[in-house]
């Protein structure tokens, strides 16, 4: 079920999002027509300009056929958006010397005597960009069903993973071919772990949502049971939009955390945009200048960074920084312009072509000439 990254286009031409004002914009009349015109449940979205937010709206319901309308308070599933995030926790703990960008498998799990050869040198950086051999899939064997089935903590879980997946070799030869792994980044949690002794979530927790002031940001399907407390995800189910009920079956299993499991209020998306446009441009807080370029340059001629893709686009005055996620019910899409000094959130609860295309467009027509 683990969604996967798309590239937006945002191939509007412009220089300037919104006004110049200092004062908040209520983006909800520039929302509710892109969420009516792509069917989607509910549509949210943030302008940053700086440190600050200029601009937010959500618009639609909590769940189809429902009355609860969403707010600026509620919480979208943003996917593989969660990727970046993981690196950044990374970035953290090798600033302080817990590990390093080329700290290898074997060195962190020296008790794992199954683990193939390649996969002993397959090192952090690696799996963070998708240059592991780790695959795409985890259909060999069952194993996507089997983590899921697997008793025992995320932790746990992930350690499973970590233990089954490299008693195999890769699927190629580390380090010579992108390919966008779920379980790559998962095995970078597994290490992230390992070295601190607390769980990936934790650390999240501690290391960036708390100092970035992400209260509302949590892990998996943000609605409770039996609730329209919180947006619920939604699938096409021959060809009607269905809402799937909050439990096992409305996200991947909490092993997957670090590939793809956060939820936040659309503010709470905009701080981390922030965060990270701000140390695009050297002004950043938590990280040193240095690593913020390390997160944010691309592996070995690709456009994938560590956990963000990187794409010249006019709009933005040359490099932007953008990545989607998805975990097939929700779909978020992330775009950072660091020469403009801007960037832009859209969360919705839909996974879908339609999803991909509404977001798209919405940070498009949040371009202005």
């Amino acid at each position: 079920m683990m969604g996967f990254s798309r590239m937006g286009t945002a191939s509007q031409p412009g220089s300037v999002l919104l006004s110049q004002s200092s004062d908040m914009m209520d983006l909800n009349a520039r929302l509710e027509p892109l969420r009516q015109k792509f069917g989607l449940p509910a549509l949210a979205a943030a302008v940053v300009r700086g440190e600050k937010i200029v601009g937010q709206g959500a618009v639609g319901v909590r769940k189809q056929g429902s009355h609860e309308m969403v707010t600026l308070t509620d919480k979208f599933h943003i996917g593989s958006n969660t990727k970046s995030m993981t690196a950044t926790i990374a970035a953290m703990l090798v600033e302080e010397g817990k590990l390093s960008w080329q700290t290898t498998l074997s060195e962190v799990f020296p008790e794992i005597k199954t683990m193939s050869a390649q996969y002993q040198a397959v090192t952090l950086e690696q799996l963070l960009s998708h240059r592991s051999g780790a695959p795409e899939n985890l259909d060999q064997d069952a194993l996507w069903s089997r983590i899921r089935a697997h008793q025992g903590t995320p932790t746990e879980q992930r350690m499973f993973l970590l233990k089954n997946l490299t008693a195999q070799p890769p699927e190629v030869s580390p380090g010579t071919k992108f390919i966008y792994s779920n379980a790559g980044v998962v095995m970078a949690g597994a290490m992230l772990e390992k070295v601190t002794g607390k769980t990936w979530e934790d650390l999240m927790q501690k290391m960036l949502f708390d100092p970035l002031g992400m209260t509302a940001a949590g892990f998996g399907a943000p609605a409770s049971p039996d609730k329209v407390d919180q947006p619920w995800g939604h699938l096409f189910l021959l060809g009607k939009l269905s809402p799937i009920p909050p439990g096992p079956g409305a996200d991947n299993p909490a092993a997957i955390g670090p590939a793809g499991t956060v939820h936040c209020s659309i503010g709470d998306y905009a701080k981390y945009a922030a965060f990270h446009l701000q140390g695009a441009n050297g002004k950043g807080k938590l990280l040193k200048a240095e690593t913020f370029t390390k997160l944010h340059t691309p592996v070995s001629g690709q456009d994938y960074a560590l956990g963000w893709i990187a794409v010249e686009r006019d709009w933005a005055g040359g490099r932007a920084l953008t990545h989607a996620g998805s975990n097939t019910m929700f779909f978020a899409l992330i775009w950072i312009a660091p020469r403009k000094n801007i960037a832009v959130v859209v969360a919705t609860n839909l996974g879908s072509d339609k999803a991909f295309e509404g977001c798209d467009q919405t940070v498009s027509a949040l371009i202005q000439d």
